[in-house]
């Protein structure tokens, strides 16, 4: 009897004080105005993304070459590109796959590089060394290069460009959860699981992950204003998304033809990408900062 209350007490007790922590979180990241603010534009972005059916105001693959190069007017918000497309519909759209291949990417690396490094921070060893030496030489090359090393073989396509930023973000990821399963690894409440009788298999993703998903978290968020960067760059370069594709980088692409005669056609993808990615690192250094139980606020 005594041993059940026990157990019951624990519990409860596990389940205040995980309250607690997120209370604490949620006031110290609401307590940063910065990442607030860049929470909420990235909020927006998303909605948007969602919502982009019912937002847009034209078809964005409509052409209509009597309206082409038209300046921002109350009819068309942000003009018309050199199609007579309207540019606000194809940004509200291109949303969509701008950040798809972001998220996608993102989530690609992180989990074959959080598999490697949990494996290989766990085990040690021979085990260590050889997925330490396959990170190594993923990190002898810059990631751009390494990028468009692999579209190069792969061929230009938008999902070719998701698992090349993919890839290049293995390593980051892999190092983050290689160090923090170090540092988990050895202490007691593992020792004494193993004792228990575990399988090495239910101490790394039930005992060890959940502790050491806060630098992730942290690492996925600011990870992802490079994805949807790197992501634009390489289809500006012709290598992502395909015209009349309303990706982001590949309006810019289209655009930079037209900077003195219709320079609007540039700047609007262009500071769709800037703004989505400046509000990523915005909250991702406020998520930072809120996940750190040293941080005063």
């Amino acid at each position: 009897m005594g041993t059940v209350l026990e157990k019951e007490d624990f519990k409860k007790l596990r389940k205040e004080r995980r309250i607690r922590n997120i209370k604490d979180f949620g006031e110290r990241l609401f307590h940063n105005k910065v990442a607030v603010i860049g929470g909420v534009i990235v909020l927006f972005y998303i909605i948007v993304a969602l919502l982009a059916p019912i937002l847009s105001p034209y078809d964005p693959y409509a052409i209509n070459l009597e309206n082409r190069m038209q300046g921002p007017t109350w009819e068309h918000l942000m003009g018309t590109d050199d199609k007579g497309r309207d540019i606000l519909s194809r940004i509200i759209y291109g949303s969509r796959l701008s950040m798809g291949v972001g998220f996608a990417a993102v989530l690609f690396g992180a989990f074959f590089g959080i598999i490697m490094g949990l494996i290989a921070g766990y085990y040690g060893g021979i085990v260590d060394s050889v997925i330490s030496r396959i990170l190594d030489i993923m990190l002898a090359f810059p990631g751009i290069l390494l990028a468009l090393a692999i579209i190069s073989a792969l061929g230009p396509s938008l999902f070719n460009v998701m698992v090349a930023v993919g890839i290049f973000s293995v390593p980051l990821f892999a190092r983050i959860a290689r160090g923090s399963t170090m540092e988990v690894r050895n202490l007691e409440y593992i020792d004494a699981i193993k004792t228990l009788g575990a399988n090495d298999a239910t101490i790394i993703f039930k005992h060890i992950f959940p502790n050491i998903l806060s630098p992730l978290i942290i690492q996925g968020t600011l990870r992802l204003a490079t994805a949807i960067l790197s992501a634009a760059g390489l289809s500006f370069l012709g290598l992502g998304a395909q015209p009349p594709s309303s990706e982001w980088g590949t309006m810019l692409s289209s655009g930079r033809d037209f900077l003195f005669s219709a320079p609007h056609i540039a700047i609007f993808p262009g500071l769709a990408i800037a703004l989505l990615v400046m509000a990523f690192n915005l909250f991702g250094d406020g998520l930072r900062d809120a996940l750190d139980p040293r941080m005063k606020f």
